[in-house]
């Protein structure tokens, strides 16, 4: 039987038409979503790390002794509903950190640590506003090997009366592990007067044992010093949110801090 060129027009249309109007009920050829992935946080090991998505392997890594973010997609095909992101050690294929997303989410994000050869979580900070510092703080005491909760007290030093005034305090904070953010009002370091005398003013951050006004150095070879030691913090007069992993660094026998990450 032969078929003339309109016969075989008319019977490719007719093959094709249930494929399009398949489209609007899902078809699965047709049911793709892209799944944007936002990666970000703190590697703070001399490791750069590979990322894979499914099996992708991608051409982004996370470099050593640094905040990163970035981000990465993938395409649902099909009635797929998964897929796991999965981060390692470039050079030993040490797994990092593995985490599931489900497509219904229409998004996924990640937020971590990398320190010591562990994982933890890499918390928010406040977002900056107006005439505020904002302060989130873990604390490594690698030297002294403190173990105890400790309070950041966080103030204003007026030199020559050698008055601490307290402004706030994040209490009860373990070491090793992040503290909740504590907020204050930026404020002037320049020479002003209190009670009647012209003083310098410094801006301090305080580590006391917990429910204290003691130095947790107290009862170690180290001691605080007044005037000079302090945990880091930025500048007090400019409106900031900070996030800062500091190490005990003692110069003699006075403390003095190491900061690894200001972010």
């Amino acid at each position: 039987m032969k078929i003339n060129k309109t016969s075989a027009l008319l019977l490719g249309m007719a093959a094709f038409l249930p494929v399009a109007c398949n489209k609007d009920n899902n078809n699965l050829l047709y049911n793709e979503q892209v799944f944007p992935i936002a990666i970000k946080g703190y590697n703070a090991t001399g490791e750069e790390l590979a990322i894979k998505v499914d099996t992708f392997s991608s051409r982004k890594t996370i470099g050593l002794q640094a905040a990163f973010g970035l981000s990465e997609a993938f395409t649902f095909r099909g009635d797929r509903q998964t897929v796991k992101l999965s981060i390692s050690e470039k050079s030993t294929g040490k797994p990092v950190f593995d985490k599931e997303f489900n497509k219904d989410d229409g998004r996924g994000a990640v937020s971590f640590l990398y320190m010591d050869g562990k994982v933890s979580d890499m918390p928010e900070k406040p977002a900056v506003a107006d005439e505020k510092i904002s302060l989130v703080y873990m604390f490594i005491p690698g030297v002294t090997n403190y173990s105890e909760p400790v309070d950041f007290a966080i103030g204003k030093y007026f030199v020559t009366p050698k008055v601490f005034e307290e402004v706030a305090r994040i209490k009860n904070v373990k070491p090793n592990e992040f503290s909740e953010p504590a907020t204050i009002s930026t404020f002037s370091t320049a020479r002003q007067e209190y009670n009647g005398v012209i003083t310098s003013v410094s801006f301090q951050v305080r580590i006391y044992k917990a429910g204290t006004k003691t130095p947790y150095t107290d009862g170690t070879a180290y001691t605080w010093n007044e005037l000079s030691t302090t945990a880091p913090k930025p500048g007090a007069s400019v409106a900031s949110s900070k996030l800062y992993i500091f190490s005990e660094a003692p110069s003699g026998t006075l403390m003095r801090f190491f900061t690894r990450l200001d972010y």
